[in-house]
């Protein structure tokens, strides 16, 4: 856990531990000839010119660009079976509405856990290869007290196994089983899921699908106090298909993010500015659903911090991909390089709770950091759909590497 990642030529990152928002969103401290010194899994210095005297391993960056791993904060990525035929409809002009989740649900009630793990671990792997080095993962696809708990078992097993920091979140309150009254089931998440999911450590959050068709505000406000007063943290799923007032809820609560935004309301925008609220955006998902994207530019402009995400699932966002998402909310939301490297880092961690850890590249922080074959931080959202990491570090470790360069001693 000891690294000398040096050569580097240009080290791009955001300082601090707070979210960036208005101006500040996209405000990087950029070190050119820099290197990385990491003692402990933890970064010990970033300085530039003549590096240190190091007995340990090191990495040659070779000139090319070092960032902070990425930051997934909205990912629904433990799942069985997929939806291709639903994907296939959209692609013949079918609107989505959501129903497809409970083709998932009932493939993940019939998965072992050991079999969620399975087919959700070369998923996260290709995660990281693409720069991904911490990852939110929500559950939802149970929609039982055991299904929703063996889903989030799964979650902390691969979080265990992987080189990856996972942050998981209950999302019991995703769609609506058909198989008991809408008023029973919020009374069994409220009731048994919550105190049991928080009582157990299986969840950092708890998010609720508060939209048209799913939770209606007054149903969402119930279930995120009960989770509040369990212990856990809140977000919220919100004007993703219709704008319903849940951004406001998410300001009412002080919700640590709110999620999709296609949808939202000038009020919306308001309340979030005041509450201090994250905006985590997911373009890729008004991408593949043809909706509107997100106002990113209203959201900056009114000093409301943004990240980005993916959305990762087998429905309306089958994209593992932060750095095509970079490239969507550059070239489709007007967010400009640095804005979208900001809102993938330092603010996707606050999304989490996390932005006294990882996000950025200082001293003290979680040594997880990208090296990408470009000359500068504003090529990786420039060249769409590829994958210019040339090697990831985790926690002070090489985990992944492209061949054959660069190398490692």
């Amino acid at each position: 856990m000891d690294l000398l990642v040096y050569g580097i030529g240009e080290l791009a990152t955001p300082v601090g531990r707070e979210p960036k928002g208005g101006a500040g969103q996209g405000e990087l401290t950029l070190v050119r000839d820099a290197y990385v010194l990491v003692q402990d899994g933890r970064i010990a210095e970033v300085g530039e010119g003549r590096w240190p005297r190091f007995a340990g391993p090191t990495l040659d960056a070779e000139g090319r660009t070092v960032t902070p791993g990425l930051v997934d904060p909205h990912t629904h990525a433990v799942f069985a079976g997929n939806r291709v035929q639903e994907f296939l409809a959209r692609a013949k002009g079918e609107r989505y509405t959501g129903g497809g989740i409970l083709t998932t649900v009932q493939a993940v009630r019939e998965a072992p856990e050991g079999e969620l793990v399975r087919l959700a671990r070369p998923r996260l792997m290709r995660v990281l290869e693409l720069g991904t080095t911490t990852v939110e993962i929500k559950s939802g696809y149970g929609l039982t007290l055991e299904a929703e708990l063996k889903l989030l078992r799964a979650i902390r097993r691969l979080g265990e196994e992987l080189p990856l920091t996972v942050v998981p979140t209950f999302l019991g309150a995703h769609a609506f089983p058909p198989e008991i009254p809408r008023e029973e089931y919020i009374r069994r998440v409220v009731e048994e899921m919550i105190p049991t999911v928080a009582g157990d450590g299986l969840a950092r959050f708890c998010d609720v699908f508060c939209d048209q068709g799913f939770y209606t505000v007054v149903e969402a406000r119930t279930i995120l106090r009960a989770a509040r007063a369990a212990g856990l943290g809140v977000k919220v799923h919100a004007d993703e298909l219709s704008g319903v007032g849940a951004a406001e809820l998410a300001a009412e609560l002080a919700a640590t993010s709110a999620e999709h935004l296609l949808h939202v309301s000038e009020e919306g925008i308001a309340s979030l500015a005041r509450s201090g609220t994250i905006a985590v955006l997911l373009p890729a998902t008004a991408f593949l659903l043809d909706e509107p994207y997100p106002p990113a530019r209203k959201l900056i402009g009114a000093g409301v911090p943004v990240a980005l995400g993916t959305d990762f699932n087998p429905g309306s966002s089958p994209v593992a991909s932060l750095p095509l998402i970079l490239s969507l909310a550059v070239l489709r939301m007007g967010m400009s390089p640095a804005e979208a490297l900001v809102a993938a880092t330092l603010n996707a961690a606050a999304a989490i709770g996390l932005a006294n850890e990882v996000g950025s590249l200082e001293p003290g922080k979680q040594a997880d950091l990208v090296v990408w074959d470009a000359a500068s931080y504003e090529e990786i959202p420039y060249w769409i759909g590829q994958n210019l990491g040339q090697a990831v570090v985790a926690r002070g470790r090489v985990v992944w590497r492209s061949s054959p360069t660069p190398s490692s001693t």
